[in-house]
């Protein structure tokens, strides 16, 4: 990447090493493009334009077509930072995801992940093929490239638009999943010999799959294991911990020949939901790294793309986002979710909610390292295609929601609870959040009914802490001290859980667990 003009030379003819000077005008244009970056992150929530336009925007205005005269044109690096990005943007979404949640909706989100994947590619590449004459490799490129939806894209919207739990649970796992089955098709079809047959694609998916979430359960079981067992001598350690985890899972399961976003999902997956020290620490550390790697990864295909080419692949990338959108989708979910019986209105959203973002045009860097013929070609399609159809779809969802009557579910929210580790006196120290929608607002402290072992030691209301009484009745927006010990930690927790959910009638509910008996 070198503005233009020619790149400083000494004598030999060699690039000159970087020097000091010129390393602290990179870190200031890269400090000055992260900061832009953030700003406009508060502009497309307020705005409703999704927040990749707005990126590629900022790596296309400084790009050789741009005010910056940046010219980039490093494919092969381009895709091994949007791997590293996805990898970090997979862990982040995994950390986030509730099990309650996903544990229903994963038979559903693993047919549409597989069997979904394989009807969209086929409808999508048979539509490249006749209606914009590509040759069959061509259009079954674009085709996988275009099937997978973009996890950045999914967790983003799902935490703007609330939706009934099993449509997020299938949304949520779909798009952790459906990047293996993908990645593996799109190198499949770039390579540049003969395409292996059917039988052979299905058999290396499903060994990759199998291998990928076998070693990324394991390590997340390992990892939450050793995490709650050895107390760390500062609280900022839990998060590199949590993700250094994460990101090894995707390692270890690339080199056994598995996939590796599989692996960092899953256990990303187990990490969130094992009720470690610090979790929301953990959460936040993780969805601020996810964050730079978003921007990070569009800034850099903005800067990939040239816009003046784009314009010859413009109709041909909307024609196939037609197919793929209006056609394609809605029969992957129509015949994967045939035998789960999903409301029509919730199959419809499904249909709409197939976002794409990132992932896409990361995948079609994968034949121009390939070297296939037409990879460029492929590559503007993908790109234009991306960006109008997340234009469409992104803002138009939250509406759709509320037309289908899915975006308000009346559900109670799930409490924020935090744990440290108190080694020295055997206990925990949890912190409690009642949010604004808990049914633990009005409940008093002795309604808690905690364990023997756990008690609420201050609540903070207001900016103001007191010790409350038992008579004390709690209210929205209140922080709680728990303190408990070892043996009671989970059931103290999980208590507190079904108090946040079932309100005083839990136990009638059937929402009180073992701790409240």
């Amino acid at each position: 990447m070198v503005p233009r003009g020619d790149a400083p030379c000494t004598r030999e003819g060699k690039e000159r090493p970087l020097t000091v000077h010129q390393l602290n005008e990179l870190l200031l244009i890269c400090s000055l493009v992260l900061l832009i970056a953030v700003a406009a992150v508060r502009v497309s929530s307020r705005s409703g334009l999704p927040s990749l336009l707005l990126y590629l925007g900022i790596g296309i205005a400084i790009g050789q077509d741009g005010i910056g005269g940046v010219h980039f044109d490093n494919a092969e690096l381009t895709q091994v930072i949007g791997y590293a990005a996805l990898v970090v943007i997979l862990a982040e979404g995994g950390l986030g995801t509730k099990w309650k949640e996903v544990k229903p909706a994963l038979p559903a989100a693993a047919v549409l992940s597989t069997v979904g994947v394989a009807v969209s590619v086929g409808v999508t590449a048979t539509a490249a093929h006749y209606l914009v004459g590509l040759d069959w490799r061509q259009a079954l490129i674009i085709g996988a490239v275009v099937s997978s939806t973009d996890a950045a894209a999914v967790f983003s919207v799902l935490r703007k638009v609330p939706l009934p739990s099993r449509v997020t649970g299938v949304l949520e796992a779909e798009s952790g999943f459906n990047d293996a089955p993908v990645v593996i098709l799109v190198v499949a079809f770039s390579t540049t010999g003969p395409v292996d047959s059917w039988y052979v694609l299905v058999g290396t998916i499903a060994l990759e799959l199998l291998i990928g979430a076998a070693i990324g359960l394991l390590v997340g079981f390992l990892g939450s294991f050793g995490l709650r067992h050895v107390a760390l001598p500062a609280s900022g350690l839990y998060p590199i911990a949590v993700m250094a985890i994460s990101v090894a899972a995707y390692a270890a399961g690339a080199m056994a020949h598995g996939s590796g976003f599989l692996a960092v999902y899953l256990a990303s997956v187990v990490l969130g939901n094992a009720k470690l020290p610090h979790a929301p620490a953990n959460r936040g550390f993780a969805e601020g790294l996810g964050w730079i790697a978003q921007i990070g990864m569009f800034v850099l295909l903005g800067l990939l793309v040239t816009p003046h080419e784009l314009l010859d692949d413009f109709w041909p990338a909307v024609m196939v986002g037609l197919v793929l959108t209006v056609v394609a989708r809605p029969l992957s979910i129509a015949l994967s979710l045939l035998p789960f019986r999903l409301p029509w209105q919730e199959r419809a959203l499904l249909s709409w909610a197939g976002l794409r973002g990132a992932v896409p045009i990361i995948l079609a860097t994968i034949p121009m390292v390939s070297g296939i013929e037409g990879s460029e070609k492929i590559f503007n399609i993908v790109f234009v295609l991306v960006v109008v159809y997340t234009l469409v779809q992104g803002p138009t969802l939250p509406w759709l929601a509320r037309a289908l009557r899915l975006g308000d579910t009346g559900e109670a929210a799930d409490l924020g609870v935090e744990s440290a580790p108190l080694e020295r006196l055997r206990g925990h120290l949890l912190s409690v959040s009642i949010p604004e929608a808990s049914r633990m607002h009005g409940v008093e402290v002795a309604e808690l009914r905690l364990p023997a072992g756990a008690a609420v030691t201050l609540v903070v209301r207001e900016g103001k802490s007191f010790v409350p009484a038992p008579t004390t009745a709690l209210r929205r927006g209140d922080e709680l001290l728990v303190v408990a010990t070892d043996p009671v930690r989970d059931a103290a927790e999980r208590r507190l859980r079904a108090v946040g959910q079932g309100g005083k009638l839990a136990d009638w509910l059937g929402t009180g667990g073992p701790a409240s008996r």
